[in-house]
């Protein structure tokens, strides 16, 4: 299996669990080793006191783009620590990106980068995820029987 049908195939069983994601509308359009992209629509439902997305669904965004990324390997990989600055609010109806990318990986250890924009391109926010793999894997493969 190549890494970028093992990255791809991840990211399927990964997205069949993940109601979180699927229930706020994001979408894959890019997975690699090591990187993904997700969007996501900011509906009114997503809107704070302010009438601008509020900073919890950047997070999750931001957080969900990390996710895939670091789970493109096939191995079961959970947040270890995140930390997000909002720069430019997210508006109504507005289209937002989030793109993770992998920095440094080392052993059970890894540092994700991520940056979400808007749909003028516009920084929106910038997140650090760093990740700690744990034991089972999201399909199996290699003779294994289950994940």
């Amino acid at each position: 299996m190549t890494p970028q049908t093992r990255a791809e195939k991840a990211a399927e069983a990964m997205m069949a669990n993940d109601n979180a994601s699927r229930d706020l509308g994001m979408k894959i359009s890019q997975i690699a080793p090591g990187s993904a992209t997700l969007t996501m629509r900011v509906s009114d439902r997503m809107l704070n006191g302010h009438r601008i997305c509020h900073g919890g669904y950047i997070f999750t965004l931001a957080d969900s783009a990390f996710a895939f990324a670091c789970n493109s390997y096939n191995k079961l990989t959970v947040a270890q620590q995140n930390q997000i600055t909002y720069i430019s609010p997210g508006k109504a109806d507005e289209l937002l990106t989030a793109t993770a990318q992998e920095t440094a990986l080392s052993g059970r250890s890894g540092v994700y980068d991520v940056d979400v924009t808007g749909e003028d391109g516009r920084m929106v926010a910038t997140m650090r995820g760093l990740s700690r793999t744990i034991k089972g894997h999201l399909f199996a493969e290699d003779g294994e029987n289950t994940p």
